[in-house]
């Protein structure tokens, strides 16, 4: 697969990756803007309402029926956040005309519908359809409320939330299900008004087509998508407080969430970056890992033993399913599993492995047009343009001493335990 070209085109970022490895044309356009408690509610509502209908078509219904006649093209939107930074995502894949008979070129209609749902969404005269509205409002205040039955996500929210309770990380980025609520039509208007003034839209195309297919289609909307200057947001790095922070909440559950959370100095922007993720991979990444063989398997104290580094943030996670009773000895042993790391007792074979582990994933990544995707964007919030053959040699490069310092880095900063009610069965 090509390198990613970039170029700039009716107020969008566009980023074209020509591939005849696939089938099937993926356009993905993100819209970034700071992650902020004021607008993450109403931000979301509003990826969601327009998703839902455009002027030429003005239901979910007459959008599958479009996309039915685009040989089963995809369509959807999603909202998450990546460090502080609050991301709107379209995603459309269409087949390419190449592989079916008798047809005109699929992507630039499939372009040209994605841009109208962001310049010509489906309106009243009053605004929005309140329709629609409601009907995105009851579905978004569901799938909040959803987020308490899983309760490993639930913990991680709870863990960030306390955690970073003066940053904004520590927002969810849809906002509560009562912010959510109370959003005006107004409110929402304005919200649609302030993304295309302020915020970063950059347009990702991957698979087969020509550039001209893309500018074209780009251009015959006749107007620019965004008409303003983004607003930018750089990461805010924390150092762990002097004293851990504890807390305990209880439900009426069984298996207890145990969730650790450490502050790390680097970031996805950092040229220590690699080399965090190796040492993430050593501590709890994958089967081999410390966390899963002595927590999970020597010690049986957990169902469950990973851990996960966040790149845009630099903030790493332990995470464990234990019974109630092991709290102190499952956290205690998992503290030691770091601690082992900075006083280097890592073998060559959980190096040597991690890096392999490391190495199949990033090749994994680009072998789907949605994984080349994400690494692109990676390359452009981090300012650290990387290639694959770039990160693959990264990883090779980091040894034993590397992976010590950074360990020596990483510092406690939050136990967070969900936990059983007395007397639960």
């Amino acid at each position: 697969m090509a390198e990613a070209e970039q170029f700039n085109a009716g107020g969008l970022r566009v980023h074209w990756q020509p591939s005849d490895t696939f089938k099937t044309t993926t356009i993905v356009l993100h819209v970034k803007a700071p992650l902020e408690a004021e607008t993450a509610a109403a931000r979301t509502l509003l990826a969601h309402v327009l998703q839902a209908g455009t002027e030429a078509f003005p239901s979910r219904r007459k959008i599958r029926y479009f996309l039915d006649d685009l040989y089963g093209a995809t369509f959807y939107a999603d909202v998450g956040k990546k460090g502080e930074n609050h991301v709107l995502t379209f995603v459309m894949e269409v087949a390419s005309e190449r592989y079916l008979q008798n047809e005109s070129p699929l992507l630039p209609k499939a372009l040209a519908f994605l841009l109208s749902v962001i310049q010509k969404s489906y309106r009243s005269e009053d605004g929005f359809s309140e329709a629609i509205i409601q009907e995105e409002k009851q579905a978004l205040m569901q799938r909040i409320r959803n987020i308490a039955d899983d309760k490993t996500r639930y913990a991680n929210i709870r863990m960030l939330e306390e955690m970073c309770a003066n940053e904004p990380f520590g927002l969810h980025p849809f906002g509560s299900a009562e912010e959510v609520g109370a959003i005006t039509d107004q409110e929402l208007q304005k919200a649609y008004e302030r993304m295309l003034q302020s915020d970063q839209f950059d347009l990702f195309v991957t698979g087969p087509g020509t550039k001209e297919e893309i500018t074209d289609a780009i251009h015959s909307t006749g107007q620019n998508v965004a008409a303003g200057d983004p607003v930018e947001t750089t990461p805010t790095i924390q150092d762990a407080p002097a004293q851990v922070n504890e807390v305990v909440e209880k439900q009426f559950i069984q298996q207890a969430k145990l969730h650790l959370g450490f502050r790390v100095p680097y970031t996805v922007g950092s040229s220590e970056y690699t080399a965090v993720l190796v040492t993430n991979g050593i501590l709890g990444a994958y089967p081999h890992s410390k966390l899963f063989v002595n927590v999970r398997e020597k010690e049986s104290l957990a169902y469950y033993a990973a851990s996960r580094y966040e790149p845009y943030k630099g903030i790493l996670f332990a995470m464990a399913g234990i019974a109630p009773d092991q709290y102190e000895k499952a956290v205690r042993i998992m503290k030691e599993q770091l601690e082992a790391m900075q006083r280097g007792e890592i073998t060559e074979e959980e190096l040597t492995t991690t890096k392999q582990m490391l190495k199949n994933q990033i090749l994994e990544q680009v072998d789907s047009a949605r994984g080349a995707i994400e690494m692109n964007y990676q390359n452009v919030l981090s300012g650290a343009n990387r290639t694959v053959d770039d990160r693959l040699r990264e990883i090779d490069t980091v040894d034993m001493e590397t992976v010590i310092s950074v360990a020596k880095t990483i510092q406690l900063d939050t136990v967070y335990l969900l936990t059983g009610e007395e007397g639960t069965a």
